[in-house]
């Protein structure tokens, strides 16, 4: 299944192999919406309309976080957004002890709904046959690592690593070659499978790995001063067809080096 040359393959977490968006959206968004909104009817008396409020409000928050693991942690930080949206929806003094409930049962809801698809488990099982695999996330580390925990993730990779715990993110290319390292290997011989563009297709890019592989699940067009991943694909699935394309590409070339050589030597 691998192309000749590869020998490790990276893969993103949040909507490539996990659709983490979906667990915010639509039925499992929902879900979460509704454990929080039943608990502030209940609990707190408020009324169903201000309880979808506080957590529309939170969701927008979510959309414009800014988090500096430095300064202050993802915990509080995310009960902040709630206690800001239940002040601003309520009115009254700050409720900390309220936010926090909400934040913990969103939280816990939102981790239930993240799963590593049984198709995909099986891809991965496969892949691992022929070549060393790697979980390469962004993010910050409790969140990330609660994820992986979540979708159960660990037994199909040789190794994880998550950015929030490195010095540098992706696209940063320190981080793909500790990648490389922690599995013995040269940036050459790997190949990255992601969904951003920036830092997912410009990081295998900038680190010189052998090929990038972009998932684009909506197969949208990129605006035209994206980075230019070297395959695309609509769903991560589609990945051993493209590594078989790459094998068959190999194999081509090496056929015609070997074609010019025996012409020459004659």
């Amino acid at each position: 299944m691998a192309a000749p040359g590869v020998k490790a393959v990276f893969f993103d977490l949040d909507n490539t192999l996990v659709d983490t968006a979906a667990a915010g959206r639509r039925r499992h968004g929902s879900c979460c919406r509704l454990q929080v909104v039943k608990a502030l009817r209940c609990r707190h008396r408020c009324g169903e309309g201000q309880a979808r409020d506080i957590c529309e409000k939170v969701q927008a928050k979510l959309l414009k976080e800014c988090h500096d693991p430095a300064r202050t942690c993802i915990t509080e930080l995310r009960i902040s957004h709630w206690e800001e949206a239940i002040q601003e929806t309520i009115g009254g003094e700050a409720n900390r002890s309220l936010a926090a409930e909400c934040y913990f049962l969103w939280k816990t809801t939102r981790l239930r709904h993240l799963t590593l698809a049984e198709e995909t488990r099986g891809m991965l099982t496969e892949l691992r046959k022929a070549v060393r695999l790697l979980l390469l996330t962004n993010g910050d580390r409790q969140t990330q690592r609660e994820k992986i925990e979540a979708c159960a993730c660990q037994p199909y990779f040789d190794a994880i690593v998550v950015g929030g715990e490195q010095k540098e993110e992706k696209p940063a290319p320190s981080i793909f070659h500790y990648c490389c390292d922690l599995l013995g290997v040269q940036p050459a011989e790997c190949v990255m499978v992601g969904d951003s563009l920036d830092t997912d297709i410009q990081g295998g890019l900038n680190a010189g790995l052998k090929a990038t592989v972009w998932l684009n699940k909506t197969m949208a067009t990129p605006a035209d001063s994206s980075p230019v991943p070297h395959y695309v694909i609509s769903s991560v699935l589609d990945l051993p067809a493209v590594l078989r394309k790459m094998e068959h590409k190999i194999n081509a070339k090496l056929g015609n080096d070997h074609t010019v050589s025996s012409n020459e030597a004659h």
